[in-house]
């Protein structure tokens, strides 16, 4: 038990100082260190690049060099305390549809655009602009934003976006059903109610754009929310629950067909 515990030590602090990367089993790149210290240097009392910090570099120059060393030890402690951990490659792969050497791939992916291994919804709202850009996809990506981050934290770590990735591209009908549901329903209430699909409908056309061909009329997000209750609602309560949604598009031929659309992606 003890040698057990050493290891995991050993481990962990390798994982902190990026020494070894727990996902791809290779040491990170230096660019990738780099640029996250850059990224936090304004953090840090004696790195920073007004005028104040100026002075208080120069302070720092005339000091002993054991305090120049406790400035650095400071540092790599900054950045570790904000370098997210991700879980390991095997629980992923017990918790997903993907193999280890997929993971590693989407792993090196999100380490690029997110070097500190969480995204925030700004960042996603960025990140996802750059696919629409003739229209405003904002509130559709703040949407899909809170459909991600499951733990409702403001976040979305790797964990969060490769499990929701594995469902969307590897999940069973009934899964992917689920997790359309989730999205649809923005308060997380268990049913859509015409006011939530209504705002769905608006973000996707709002994220389409205006130059689209044929040109989209201004009632058509109405028009889509009747015929999405008018099938959906079959007690006409006003409200769609998780069971009428999954009767309905398991009916429907072309929903079904749409469900498999992403299946050899990756």
């Amino acid at each position: 038990m003890k040698s057990r515990s050493q290891d995991q030590s050993l481990s962990d602090s390798r994982e902190l100082d990026r020494s070894y990367d727990p996902l791809t089993g290779n040491p990170p790149s230096k660019p990738n260190k780099k640029t996250i210290k850059q990224r936090f240097l304004k953090l840090l009392p004696c790195c920073r690049s007004d005028s104040s910090s100026s002075v208080a570099q120069s302070k720092c120059h005339r000091t002993h060099s054991s305090k120049m060393k406790h400035c650095s030890i400071t540092d790599d402690a900054e950045l570790s305390a904000v370098r997210y951990r991700p879980e390991g490659l095997d629980l992923l792969v017990q918790k997903t549809n993907f193999s280890k050497k997929e993971l590693q791939v989407l792993y090196r992916g999100f380490k690029n655009e997110c070097p500190s291994g969480v995204v925030n919804e700004e960042t996603f709202k960025t990140i996802y602009s750059q696919f629409f850009p003739h229209g405003d996809s904002s509130m559709y990506a703040h949407f899909l934003f809170e459909a991600f981050d499951t733990r409702s934290n403001g976040s979305v770590s790797f964990e969060d976006f490769v499990v929701s990735l594995s469902i969307i591209l590897r999940g069973s009908i009934t899964d992917k059903l689920n997790w359309a549901f989730n999205l649809y329903d923005l308060n997380k209430d268990g049913c859509i109610t015409r006011e939530e699909m209504t705002d769905i409908m608006h973000s996707i056309y709002d994220m389409m754009g205006k130059y689209t061909y044929p040109c989209m009329l201004d009632n058509a997000p109405k028009e889509h929310v009747d015929n999405f209750f008018q099938k959906m609602d079959k007690n006409n309560d006003g409200v769609v629950t998780i069971e009428e949604f999954l009767e309905t598009c398991q009916k429907d031929e072309s929903i079904m067909q749409s469900m498999h659309m992403f299946d050899s992606v990756i």
